[in-house]
Parts: structure tokens; C-alpha cells; sequence
């Protein structure tokens, strides 16, 4: 039975830095969920703040975060500015005591996501991470299929993800590319999807163990190319991301002793499960505001109806399956490393 609720519905929602992931994936979905309403926006531009408000008929914005945070009308906070600002604006709003569902990574590293959980578990408001694809039906369909062992039991585990190089010049580079902002390469931001995927999955990951490198991309500091390998139980896992490649791949293959489960990560794929047999598949289709499902599930848990898919607890173990990939790139990960002069590849 879950606890009771201080909220009311419909938990009125504000957002901090409403962006392009708002647009679609987020802004809409914290409309449409049952009980749910978006009722303040924020934005560092305040035209920009003022036009999406406009656009989604939001009723009121402002460019001051502070100003947000304290709105009596406000009751969550969804931060969804980059990770860079991510402890910063959580730490207010735990201060606020209002509950906050912060974007995915969760932080820039492990060390700022316990910081981030530490303020909430003092402030006794839940705080939850938008690792969004633990409420999409493709893989709540291959959690049912591993539960109801329709493979026997699990064998192994692999992920490879390619994609081409990053032709950005120094100085021009996205967010996304510089580890002040964003905590590391691509494979922090990318990677989060597919290890929280698989913490979903499977349970925690357990004898992790990996490598990153920049192989072929001079123009970064961060990594772009990692390995690791892991275990589940008595399954043994690998996985690997090549953000420098010639080609594109995106494919999950778990292997059991009777068949296998296969999927991309970030496609709309059917879920394909091959057996003796033969082959079944199951609808894989990503719905029009991919972040739904899981605010649902948010919404649910601060009205006291169900329990959130994705929390501050959820996305440490991920970040903490990251940082022990990464540490050996970045000589550690429990400071501010992206200040540090000599001690990573970015002066190589």
C-alpha cells in the first residue's frame, strides 16, 4: 500500500529550462497524464520562456529559476536543463521542499548525484530521474518475457551502439561534447538510456568492469569509444559505444538456455523473441510523448496511488555503473575533474 499523500490532484507542475526536450518528449506528456498539469515555465531567455508558455498554453513563465521554485501553485519541479546545472537547481528545490523529477543523467557524475540525494532524504521529498524508457511498453514487454521465462534462463547479455563521428570544431561543440556540461561524451548521455535499461531489466550490475579512449575524434576532450562487461546473476554481460564509426548500430540481444529477446535501445523496433518455437514479435512503437508513461508513474506515487519506475535511488546505481567505466579516462570522477589541468586526455 503506498503512503499517504500531502498532494492533491492534480499535481501542478513547474518547469526549469523548457527547451528543445520539452517540446514534445516532456512539456505535453506532464499535460496529458492523468492528475497532472503544467502551470509554470523558466527559462534563462525570457522571450523563449514566454513563447513556449505561449505555444502550450502554459499560464505563466519568468527567466528567474528562484522565482519558480517558490510559487505557492507549483507543487513538482521538473528540471530539464543540462546536467551541468543539475545539482545547483535540485539542491533549491530541496531546500523548497518540493519533490523534483531531474532530467537523465541525473548529474555530471556519481558524487553530485549523492550530493542531490542526501539534500532530498534530509528534506523528505522524493526526488525522481527521467530515465523515461522504464515506462515504455517495448520494455516492460521484455521485463514480462524474462519474468514468465520465456527464454529459459538468462545466458548472456550484449549491447552495440556505433554511430558516426562528431564533425564539430573546438569551441562550436554541443553541450552534449563538453564534460563540464554534460559530464563526460556521448556515452554519458547516451549510455545513461541503456544501463538504466538495463538496471530495469535485470537488477543491479554487478562485477563492472570497463574502458573508454578518444580513438578517432582530435577535435574532443571527452571520450568516444567504451567498452565494459558486466554480470547478472550467473549471466555474464558485455557492451560496447563507438560514437566514431563508420556505420550505425543500436541492438540489445539477451540470450537464454531456450531462445533470445532482441531490440534496439532508442529505436521503435518490434520486440522480436525467437525460440524453438519460432519467431513472435511484440509491438515496439514509441508513443507520440515519450516521457508519459513514466511521469504517470510520478504522478501516481506523489498522490499516494503507485510507486515512480525511476527515482534518485534508480539513477545512482546507473551513474555509479558509469563512473567506474570512465574513471580510468578521467583519473577519477569524485571532484570537479572537468577543471582539472593535466590529470585526463583533454591537454593530450
Amino acid at each position: 500500500m503506498s503512503a499517504p499523500s500531502r498532494f492533491q490532484a492534480p499535481i501542478r507542475w513547474g518547469i526549469l529550462g523548457c527547451g528543445d526536450v520539452c517540446e514534445v518528449k516532456s512539456g505535453p506528456a506532464l499535460q496529458l497524464a492523468q492528475n497532472s498539469e503544467l502551470v509554470a515555465v523558466m527559462r534563462r531567455d525570457g522571450a523563449k520562456a514566454q513563447d513556449f508558455a505561449a505555444r502550450h498554453g502554459v499560464p505563466f513563465w519568468t527567466s528567474d529559476a528562484d522565482e519558480l521554485i517558490a510559487r505557492p501553485d507549483v507543487d513538482a519541479v521538473y528540471v530539464a536543463t543540462p546536467p551541468g546545472s543539475h545539482l545547483e537547481l535540485a539542491l533549491r528545490v530541496a531546500k523548497a521542499n518540493k519533490p523534483c523529477y531531474v532530467e537523465k543523467p541525473m548529474a555530471r557524475s556519481a558524487a553530485e548525484c549523492r550530493a542531490m540525494l542526501e539534500a532530498f532524504n534530509a528534506a523528505n521529498v522524493p526526488l525522481f530521474v527521467a530515465f523515461y524508457r522504464r515506462g515504455l511498453e517495448r520494455f516492460q514487454t521484455v521485463k514480462r518475457l524474462l519474468e514468465e521465462k520465456a527464454i529459459g534462463e538468462m545466458t548472456g547479455i550484449s549491447y552495440r551502439f556505433n554511430s558516426p563521428a562528431s564533425k564539430d570544431a573546438p569551441g562550436q561543440l554541443p553541450w552534449r561534447l563538453e564534460a563540464e556540461e554534460a559530464g563526460a561524451g556521448l556515452f554519458y548521455d547516451l549510455g545513461s538510456h541503456l544501463l538504466d535499461v538495463f538496471d530495469f531489466l535485470f537488477g543491479p550490475l554487478q562485477n563492472v568492469a570497463g574502458i573508454a579512449a578518444n580513438a578517432a575524434s582530435p577535435n574532443l576532450d571527452v571520450e568516444d569509444s567504451v567498452a565494459m562487461s558486466f554480470s547478472v546473476g550467473n549471466a555474464t554481460g558485455v557492451a560496447s559505444w563507438n560514437f566514431a564509426s563508420w556505420g550505425r548500430a543500436d541492438r540489445i540481444e539477451i540470450w537464454g538456455e531456450r531462445g533470445k529477446i532482441s531490440l534496439s535501445c532508442f529505436g521503435s523496433d518490434d520486440v522480436r523473441l525467437e525460440s524453438p518455437d519460432g519467431l513472435k514479435t511484440f509491438n515496439g512503437k514509441l508513443p507520440p510523448h515519450v516521457h508519459q508513461g513514466l511521469v504517470q508513474t510520478v504522478v501516481d506515487e506523489l498522490l499516494g496511488q503507485g510507486r515512480a519506475l525511476s527515482t534518485g535511488e534508480t539513477a545512482l546505481r546507473t551513474m555509479n555503473v558509469m563512473d567506474t567505466v570512465l574513471n580510468s579516462y578521467y583519473g577519477g570522477r569524485d571532484d570537479d575533474f572537468w577543471k582539472r589541468s593535466n590529470a585526463w586526455p583533454r591537454n593530450r
